[in-house]
């Protein structure tokens, strides 16, 4: 799957941009990575509540093998329904949006301003 097809499939949530990232594509929308896309499979960044909702869809949670041994992340396959249907794509893609961007302003700390020695801030 290319960037042309993820931003097709996302085309509601705005300008996708996708960068390689470990042999797969971290997609992302406003500055946020909210899913990944490995082979032909879309993976969206999910919360307890996206996946088990995702998992009722046939979901697959993203695993991949470090060192001999599976690791699991907080990825899961979008559903094949949604592959097809503009909406449900929307839906849980902006979900999945809602939780990157959550998640990194988690993450950022915050900005602090110092005055200068010449007194301009």
């Amino acid at each position: 799957m290319d960037e042309a097809e993820i931003a097709d499939i996302f085309t509601a949530l705005g300008p996708i941009r996708c960068r390689r990232m470990f042999g797969a594509l971290g997609v992302y929308a406003e500055g946020a990575m909210f899913a990944i896309a490995a082979g032909d499979i879309l993976y969206l960044k999910a919360d307890a509540a996206l996946a088990e909702r995702l998992e009722a869809g046939g979901a697959q949670i993203f695993t991949y093998e470090r060192l001999g041994r599976p690791v699991t992340l907080g990825f899961w396959s979008l559903p094949e329904a949604a592959l097809d249907d503009a909406d449900l794509a929307a839906e849980l893609g902006g979900h999945a949006l809602r939780l990157a961007q959550q998640a990194a302003a988690s993450r950022r700390p915050a900005r602090r301003r110092t005055a200068r020695k010449d007194g301009v801030e």
